[in-house]
């Protein structure tokens, strides 16, 4: 840890050392919902407002969710700051989104004054107990002086090994303490490198395979890291499937991209899973849905090959013939290095995996008057290349991701970790941080009503996304499960109609609503021209339950 020289030192109060720290450590954009029990902050962002901009949202649950799609789009710390419990409980969706995401991200709460602590204050709670399962670290400062140390051992905890969200919990008298203390300077992350002996045994694997089959995911990947990989894949005729939500992970258009192992995974993906004679996962978890529910490795004879940046991961799911613990980019620039193959009994692996994902492309459900198959593909031909989509959870996500093609520059943020609500704070924050590039967003009507009104921070801070609704008057997810367990017996998945075209209105976008793919297209024109953030409510079948299967056909 780098101090200041003594010189620097000067009388400040935490709110100050805080705001100080953070402008330090290059934060961007700071979301939050103002509480009383980090005024102090505030104050002090007040005079770095054109600096450190401050985005007031209209829930935790939104702010949160836009400080982890910062951090997925500038590979650094999306920072997100509430209140005491209130608050915190609220943000605490976000936080495990980030977890569960790899996401690097830095929640800062507010506290009950130090004097209160202990005795059920109003609006207490140990928040350090409460985040230390769904956080990567989490840290109480107990004074003022201690917060420049604070937040550079959170930052680097957010980006070292393993990224992910971090917690630092700030009691309000702190705030407004003073102290005379030397700023902290940032603490270099080093990326760990590869051991050269093991990027060995994985080129004598490699050289000897015939049937590889890479998988590609989790966080770091920057730019020149994907030009790598790409690289890689294509030098050594080498069939590339992203993990769950990790679609942007290569460009979709090249021939070595075979699709994605998720939910709804293409059945011919997952049994070349199983016939591959070599499995190299590169930064991947390898968790419960790339790996469809721990079933899919498990069955393969394929040897596994694991690279991930932390060593706690490796051989945690399923065992690995060759344990690589190293930064990614790191790694794909070594593997970049291998001599090129094109052997022929490879090429023709990696053509006819190829095959499979084009022909899975053209499949899909359709029921009612709206195809939505029709709907991506009007959508998929207007993005812009360098488009970012935000994708909530919910079984409608099955259309964008399978329909839609990212990669290059064109970006995908999800939650992994299945959390509703997200789409739409997402997209805010993806418009705040690139407001040059088209934002669009597609969620369900159930994930939309939780955070859609984050549509009304979008319209005062001058953010124009594009909102997809996929309206079907249910919670599709949960009513298709229910079809398929308890048949007959659906409850309290029904969620009626509302007028969304209006509620975007009044929130200050514009609205429409879409019954067919023709009206789908000059609808999306309309929305992209009209200069403010707009909402198409696509009015959606129950039958299309998901881009495989019908409603009705669930029932055993």
């Amino acid at each position: 840890m780098n101090e200041a020289s003594s010189s620097s030192l000067s009388h400040r109060t935490g709110g100050r050392l805080l705001a100080d720290a953070l402008k330090a450590h290059g934060s961007g954009t700071i979301f939050c919902v103002p509480g009383e029990s980090f005024l102090g902050l505030l104050d002090a962002l007040y005079d770095e407002r054109h600096t450190l901009p401050v985005v007031a949202c209209r829930h935790e649950h939104g702010a949160a969710m836009m400080a982890e799609a910062l951090g997925k789009l500038s590979g650094r710390p999306g920072v997100c700051v509430v209140t005491r419990a209130p608050g915190a409980c609220n943000a605490a969706i976000g936080v495990h989104t980030a977890f569960q995401d790899s996401t690097p991200m830095l929640l800062i709460a507010g506290q009950v004054r130090r004097a209160f602590r202990g005795r059920e204050a109003f609006q207490e709670v140990d928040l350090v107990a409460m985040f230390r399962p769904l956080a990567k670290h989490v840290e109480e400062v107990a004074t003022a002086a201690a917060i420049p140390g604070a937040v550079a051992r959170c930052w680097q905890q957010a980006m070292s090994g393993r990224r992910g969200p971090v917690v630092l919990v700030v009691a309000e008298d702190i705030l407004r303490e003073e102290a005379q203390v030397a700023d902290v300077a940032p603490m270099t992350v080093d990326a760990q490198q590869p051991n050269p002996a093991l990027v060995a045994d994985v080129a004598h694997r490699l050289a000897a395979s015939r049937r590889p089959l890479l998988i590609v995911g989790g966080s770091g990947w920057s730019q020149a890291a994907r030009a790598d990989l790409l690289a890689f894949a294509e030098g050594q005729s080498l069939p590339v499937c992203c993990a769950f939500r990790r679609l942007d992970l290569v460009d979709n258009r090249r021939s070595i991209f075979v699709g994605e192992l998720g939910i709804g995974a293409n059945p011919q993906l997952l049994a070349r899973v199983n016939t591959a004679d070599l499995l190299i996962a590169i930064g991947t978890r390898l968790g419960e849905s790339t790996s469809q529910g721990y079933r899919l490795m498990a069955t393969s004879d394929a040897k596994l090959v694991h690279v991930h940046p932390s060593a706690a991961e490796l051989n945690r799911v399923f065992p690995a013939v060759v344990a690589i613990e190293a930064d990614v980019a790191a790694f794909i620039a070594a593997a970049r290095a291998l001599p090129f193959s094109d052997d022929p009994q490879r090429c023709a692996w990696a053509a006819a995996a190829r095959q499979d994902y084009l022909d899975d492309r053209v499949g899909g459900v359709v029921a009612g008057l709206l195809d939505l198959r029709q709907v991506m593909a009007i959508l998929d031909e207007r993005l812009p290349p360098d488009a970012i989509v935000t994708v909530d959870a919910g079984n409608f996500s099955g259309w964008p991701q399978r329909f839609l093609t990212f990669g290059g520059e064109r970006r995908l943020l999800a939650p992994a970790n299945g959390a509703m609500g997200y789409a739409v704070p997402a997209a805010v924050a993806a418009q705040i941080h690139a407001p040059q590039r088209t934002v669009v967003a597609c969620v369900g009507d159930g994930g939309f009503g939780m955070t859609g009104q984050e549509l009304a921070t979008a319209a005062r801070c001058g953010a124009k996304p594009l909102v997809l609704v996929f309206d079907n008057g249910m919670y599709g997810t949960i009513r298709m499960h229910q079809e398929r367990a308890y048949p007959g017996r659906a409850i309290a998945t029904d969620l009626g109609s509302i007028d969304i075209a209006a509620f975007a209105a009044a929130l200050g976008a514009w609205g429409a609503r879409v019954d067919s793919a023709a009206a789908f297209a000059v609808a999306l024109d309309d929305a992209l021209a009209c200069g403010r953030a707009a909402v198409i409510a696509l009015s959606v079948d129950p039958e299309q339950i998901s881009t495989r299967a019908r409603l009705s056909e669930l029932r055993p």
